[in-house]
């Protein structure tokens, strides 16, 4: 099986790159950790690698707002490097927490989505101007750690063929996913780019919004994780690569049966698998 290589991209402030390169490894790839001013100086290194993985952490400090920092330097100074990922077709991206909300910003992962055409161009209905999506501050306000369940909605997505849930951490302060408007949700749900899901223990998927602490941030249909159209540009808010050991499950020693992997590591597989 062709063995693909990672980016895992570093920035100041970063501090999940290294469990996030470990994952792909333990997964078969070959990961190497790239600051972000080394690519700056040479863009042409993205051509050594068939994934971009944006890790979790709070690059820049998540100063003026969570991943944006991050985000306007690669779209102002590596638009080649993204195109070379996002829409040549053979390569993979994914975003985990502040990786997510990078891509948010970028912009990638709702692409296409909310322009509502008519006879003479877009919708007057649909204001261009404010983005389909976003991510902002849960809802109590404050920073929010702790273990959640996750259903895989039905979606093309690369990352999760074959999950049907998980149980993960996640670590965050804005990821709560909120859509410019119902016609938006709809547009992503029905198109299976709303991939990941909060949920109860049952795994049973709903529409309306859950309550805390079942819905960590109160986002809206309960979104956990958002693909792009080909499903090959995933970002999610809780961490995989934090729940790739069955000892990193939080009541390990309580379970009756051990599996022989944690939650997260089939997601990296996946990656992985792909390329075969």
């Amino acid at each position: 099986m062709p063995q693909p290589r990672v980016l895992v991209l570093r920035a100041p402030g970063t501090n999940c790159d290294v469990e996030t390169a470990h994952a792909f490894e333990l997964a078969g790839a070959v990961a190497e950790r790239v600051h972000v001013g080394r690519l700056m100086e040479n863009a042409a290194l993205a051509s050594r690698y068939q994934i971009l993985c944006v890790p979790g952490g709070f690059s820049y400090g998540d100063d003026i707002a969570a991943g944006r920092i991050l985000a306007t330097r690669m779209r102002r100074h590596l638009g080649d490097l993204m195109h070379h990922f996002v829409d040549s077709g053979d390569n993979l991206v994914l975003g985990i927490c502040n990786g997510m909300q990078v891509l948010m910003r970028l912009g990638v992962l709702t692409s296409g989505v909310g322009q509502l055409q008519t006879a003479g161009g877009p919708s007057e209905e649909a204001d261009q101007s404010v983005p389909p999506a976003t991510l902002t501050w849960n809802n109590h306000g404050r920073f929010e750690d702790r273990w959640v369940n996750l259903a895989v909605d039905e979606t093309p997505c690369v990352f999760l063929k074959g999950i049907q849930q998980m149980y993960l951490p996640m670590a965050h302060a804005e990821g709560k996913f909120i859509a410019r408007d119902a016609d938006v949700l709809e547009e992503l749900r029905s198109t299976g780019r709303l991939a990941l899901r909060y949920c109860e223990p049952s795994g049973e998927i709903q529409s309306e919004t859950l309550p805390f602490p079942i819905n960590p941030n109160g986002g809206d249909a309960n979104v956990a994780g958002v693909c792009d159209a080909t499903g090959r540009v995933f970002g999610l808010m809780p961490h995989p690569e934090r729940h790739i050991d069955p000892t990193q499950h939080p009541y390990w020693t309580r379970r009756k049966e051990q599996p022989e992997h944690g939650d997260g590591l089939q997601m990296f597989r996946n990656a992985v698998e792909w390329f075969a």
